[in-house]
This record gives structure tokens, sequence and C-alpha cells, in this order.
């Protein structure tokens, strides 16, 4: 999003800086020509030239390291660990969001017009009788429009015109159609479309019109021998009914300058130097804008930057370095040697290796001062980075134990996925407790809610036995007496039928009642169900987070933990499909129980 408005940005401002290089230095000059490929090119220019970015690669001392080094990862395992759920933020405008939205609005506003122009010019131009000569097709019409040309088109009315007008009309349109001008204006309505929030650009293509009429007149009053009466004609031609948009029009709101320039001597060649002056504009633009800085570090210095920070963190101290190479027997040495010199209690264990007798698992416990227990674990497929086991002095004299990696010197600060954790614990604690950490249980997912279902009351049943026979008609349609009696029994008889008959609204208002009750069980339900997966997908991350760090990516457990997030993704989705499924097969069972009640009702009504 950033990226789009800083492009339009860029964009517009382009726009503006050709355009002012044209109002102010080439708008009076006759350079007609050269001033319509100025304007184009401005128009590419501004598309093109915010892609152009120039990558500056900087080459720079490295950082200094910090005295004050924390190790890279201290994580402490909490056993009874429970992830907090996220609080829900406040709602908030994205200002973003309703720029775009304005904006789309407009270009889809300006779009219809677009639309609707076009559509107005095949009115014009459809079933029309068209005259070809040459290259032109001329198109002879009734309505009192404004003549223009579209490509190779040119649409006037004769009988508006004498032929002496009517031919300079017809010249000056040749020129319009002979030279494409039809191709400009589109780019610059286009550009209208595009850029429509900039008042620049309406300029811009007023500019644009301005020129071609002036490329127009001047070509096609070459042509004709009487340049006076060329101008009478443009004088002349003051109002029209109707001017089609996206068209090169004979008559513009321009006529006072159209003449002006038609008598102006040509501009001196040396003005040439103006559609110039726009580079070094562009220029600055490229260089304020469209160069991006890379900063590398030099690998020398940083090499003796590293060294001078592991001295700077060794001080007074001793380091005991292990490397992928480093054998058992020199652990074991290691070992002795920190218990004999200084005191510390180190016990190594988990010790793995690879074909080439690589280390690429290890677990360090140190009983440092005070009590304090520290267990280092580092576990990989890979050869492990070199480490240092550092022994240090404060200047009251207590000694400090710490793990120095090599990737730790280069980031300090800088906590990656990296296979190694460091665990704290209170020297009283249970031995079996300081060994490797169990990961804690992955959340369960929640169980998808199922439509509740139930017994249905039954349908009403009717006793045949007890229902009023209907009585018989008379046999003489012409015995009145006879058919009076028979309507007074019918409408008896009806009476008794409708106290008979069985209330079906009430029992189908029992059977929705008891359908809405379950839908509206179910809805909070599925309710509660969302919510609880979205609390699962955090526990879920939050427990990712937890195995990576203390076993790394590519531990067995972190391929264990991905597994089960999958599997119960998994499970979702086949929990949401029978979710989708049960309410099908409810909207089913609705519908055929609708069917029943009114096959129900029309047997009943044939029996009565």
């Amino acid at each position: 999003m950033e990226a789009l408005f800083i492009f339009i940005v860029k964009s517009s401002g382009l726009i503006a800086l050709f355009y002012f290089a044209y109002f102010f230095l080439l708008r009076k000059e006759t350079f007609f020509n050269s001033s319509r490929w100025f304007l184009l090119a401005g128009l590419i220019t501004s598309i093109v030239l915010p892609f152009v970015v120039y990558t500056k690669v900087v080459w720079i001392d490295p950082v200094p390291v910090s005295v004050d080094y924390a190790p890279a990862v201290n994580y402490h395992y909490i056993p009874n660990y429970h992830p907090q759920i996220a609080e829900e933020e406040s709602f908030e405008i994205n200002w973003n969001l309703v720029s775009l939205g304005i904006y789309a609005l407009g270009f889809a506003a300006f779009m219809i017009k677009f639309g609707i122009d076009f559509y107005s010019l095949n009115s014009v131009l459809k079933g029309k009788k068209v005259e070809q000569q040459a290259d032109f097709k001329f198109v002879d019409v009734e309505e009192n429009i404004a003549p223009f040309s579209y490509f190779d088109y040119i649409v006037y009315n004769s009988s508006m015109y004498s032929e002496s007008e009517l031919e300079s009309i017809l010249e000056h349109e040749k020129v319009h159609s002979d030279q494409h001008h039809t191709v400009d204006v589109i780019i610059s309505r286009i550009f209208c479309i595009l850029f429509w929030f900039n008042p620049i650009i309406w300029l811009y293509k007023k500019a644009i019109l301005q020129n071609l009429e002036f490329i127009a007149d001047n070509e096609a009053a070459k042509k004709i021998s009487d340049k006076k009466a060329y101008q009478y004609t443009l004088l002349k031609i003051t109002t029209h009914e109707t001017c089609v948009a996206i068209t090169n029009h004979f008559y513009q709101s321009l006529i006072k300058k159209r003449i002006v320039m038609l008598n102006k001597n040509q501009s001196k060649k040396w003005n040439y130097w103006k559609y110039y002056a726009i580079i070094p504009a562009l220029g600055a633009f490229v260089l304020l804008f469209q160069i991006k800085t890379i900063a590398q570090e030099k690998k020398e210095l940083k090499e003796k930057t590293k060294k001078a920070a592991l001295a700077s963190i060794i001080q007074d101290g001793e380091v005991y370095k292990i490397t992928k190479s480093t054998t058992d027997q020199e652990l074991k040495d290691l070992t002795a040697k920190l218990k004999s010199e200084h005191n510390v209690d180190l016990e190594i264990s988990n010790v793995k290796r690879n074909r080439d007798n690589e280390l690429i698992a290890i677990k360090i416990e140190v009983v440092k001062e005070r009590g304090k227990v520290q267990v280092i674990e580092m576990n990989s497929t890979k050869a492990l980075k070199d480490c240092s086991i550092v022994i240090d002095k404060d200047e009251e004299g207590t000694k400090s134990v710490s793990l120095v990696t090599d990737d730790q010197i280069d980031h300090p600060v800088v906590i990656q996925n990296r296979d190694i954790a460091v665990i704290n614990f209170d020297s009283d604690a249970n031995p079996e407790d300081r060994s490797s950490p169990v990961p804690p249980a992955p959340p369960a997912a929640p169980i998808a809610p199922v439509f509740p279902t139930g017994p249905m009351p039954p349908a009403p049943v009717i006793d045949m036995s007890k229902m009023p026979k209907p009585p018989v008609a008379p046999a003489s349609p012409k015995d009145k007496a006879a058919w009076a009696k028979f309507e007074k029994d019918m409408a008896e008889f009806e009476k008794k039928m409708e106290a008979f008959e069985p209330d079906l609204s009430a029992y189908e208002k029992q059977i929705e009642d008891i359908m809405s009750q379950r839908e509206a069980i179910f809805e909070k339900q599925m309710e509660k169900y969302e919510i609880a997966m979205e609390k699962f997908n955090f526990d879920m991350d939050k427990f990712n987070q937890d195995v990576q760090i203390k076993y790394g990516r590519d531990s067995k457990e972190y391929e264990r933990s991905i597994k089960q997030y999958e599997n119960d993704m998994r499970q979702h989705q086949l929990d949401m499909k029978q979710h989708e499924k049960d309410m099908k097969q409810f909207e089913k069972d609705m519908k055929q129980r609708e069917k029943d009640l009114k096959k129900w009702e029309k047997e009943n009504n044939k029996k009565s």
C-alpha cells in the first residue's frame, strides 16, 4: 500500500515538473511538433522513472561490539507455562484503505465517463455513409456538431459552411488524422483517469490539446493560398450545439491564441536549449529519490572487531574453547581442569557426532557460584559452531561462567533461530529435573459442535369414522327448494369440518419453534468453538516457539509439534466440512417435512 502511494506521489511530481517546464519555457515557442513529443515524453517518464532504482553499495567499518555482553540465548524454562490470550485491539480507522477507496471511486467514475464518451462517438458514426478518399474516411452528417477527426475518420456537416470554409476545415482535420493526433488525445485522457485527483494533469491535458491545434493550424495554413480566409473561418465558427469527446475538434475555446500563433514569427533555433532544461531536474530527481544505499561491513575489519570484542569479554578471565573437532578425551580433560583450577563442577553429556566425527550435539551442566546450576545445550543435524566456556572475575573476585559462540560476537543482541538453549536451576533442584526439559504438552484442539437432535412431535391423527358425511346434491337442477336445502346442508357440513380438522398451523408452529431453538443453541456453540479455535492457534504458536527455542528447527520434538499442529488443522477442516454437511442435511430435512405436511393435508382433503 505504501509503495503504491509513493509511486503516485513521484509520478504526480514528474507530471508537474514537465508541465511547468512547458508552461514557462516552451508555451510561446513555435516548435509545435517538438513540444508534442516533449509533452508525451513527460507522461511516459512519469510512469517509468519511479521504477528505475540505482543501487549504491557503501562499505563501512563494523560497529564496535559493546563490552556489556549478554548471552544471545537466555531461555528460562517454566514448567507450568500458560500462554496469555491476546487482547482484542481497539477499532482504528485505516486511512490507507480510506484513501484507496476514495481513489477507486474516482477512478471508476472517470472510467464510466470514458466509456460513455466512446458510446456517444459510436452513435455519431453508426449508420452514416462513409466516403473513402486516399487515406481518409469522410462522414457528412446532418447533426449540428463541431467538425472533428477520429483516427482516419473526418466528420463534418457540409450544409453549415461555404465551399472555401469547408476546404479550410478539411485541411485542418486532415493534419490531425494524418499525424495520428487521436492517440495523443486518448493517452492524455487515460492519464486524467489515473491521476484524476491531481489538478496539474488536467492542465497538462489542455496543453496537449492546445498544442495539437497549433500543429494542425500551422500545417493547414501552408496548404491554403488565402491565409486570412483561414483565420476568418476560425472567427466565424464560434458556437456549436455538440462537441464529441475523445476527438480532435476544429473548434476549441482558444481561437484568439490560435490566430496569434498563426501570425507569430518562427522561433529561433537556439531556443531549442529550453527542451534540455528538463534534464538537470530529472537528474536531481534520480539523485534524491531513486538511489538506494546498501551498507556492507568490511570483512577484514570485521574479523579484527570480532577478536577485539572477544578479548574485551574475556578481560582477565580464561577461555576454554570447544570446537566441532574436540575429542571426548579433551572434554574429559576440560572437566578435570575446571574442577582443579577453578573449583567449577562441569558435567558433559549427550555428546553426539556425525560420520565425520564432528560434534552435532552436547549438553554442559555447570554448578556456578552461590549454588546456581546452569545447563547449556546445543543440538543440530549439522556440525556445531565453535563455542567457548569463559570464566571471568569481577572487581570483587567473584567468578562467573558463561558460554560464548562466534555468531554471538557478530550479532550480540539479535536472537535468531539458534540451536542453543540455556536453562538455569537452583542447586537444590532434583538432578533428574536438570535433564533435558520435557516440552509442554501441545494444546488440544477444540471439538466442533454437532447440531442438536431429538424426537419431534407426531403429526395429528384423524379418526375417519367420526368424520361427518357431506350432503348429496339434488338430481334436478330446476328444483330450487331442494337446492336451497342443499346449500344450507353444505354450510353446516363445512362448519362441522372446520371444527373436526386438526389445527395444522399449530403443529407447524410447534415444529418451527423446536427447530429455531436448536438452531440458536447450535449457533452459540459455534461461536464458542470459533473463539476456542483462535485461542488454540495462539497457544499452538507459543508452543512451537517454545519447542523451537529449546530444541531448534532440526529437532524431532519440533517436527513432532509441527506434525501435531498440521493434524489438528486437518481435523479442524474436516469438522468444518462436517458442519456444512450437517447444515445442508438440516435444510433438506426441513424441506422434506414441509412436503410431508402438504401431502398429509392433501390426502385429508381428498378423504373429506
